[in-house]
């Protein structure tokens, strides 16, 4: 059964994610491309809502970003509280 989220943020890494992308020269559609590499699918439009807080991230996805864009776990965390 999926899991419900309330509140308005759906991940803790939205701005993390998007201030690293930007640090890595990356465009979302490059992300999304860097990790099909590693057999993770998210397209363009899902790293927008991510970023946006409005898409939960998969602990593989999670995995996946932090190591796409050189950064630890933690750093995507960073700043960032579980509550919404």
């Amino acid at each position: 059964m999926a899991r419900i989220i309330d509140g308005k943020k759906k991940n803790l890494i939205g701005t993390n994610l998007q201030k690293y992308r930007y640090l890595r020269g990356l465009s979302q559609r490059e992300l999304s491309e860097q990790l099909e590499l590693y057999a993770v699918y998210v397209c363009r439009g899902s790293i927008s809502r991510i970023e946006d807080y409005s898409r939960t991230v998969t602990d593989v996805e999670l995995y996946t970003f932090a190591k796409v864009l050189k950064v630890s776990i933690e750093e995507l965390l960073e700043g960032n509280t579980s509550e919404q």
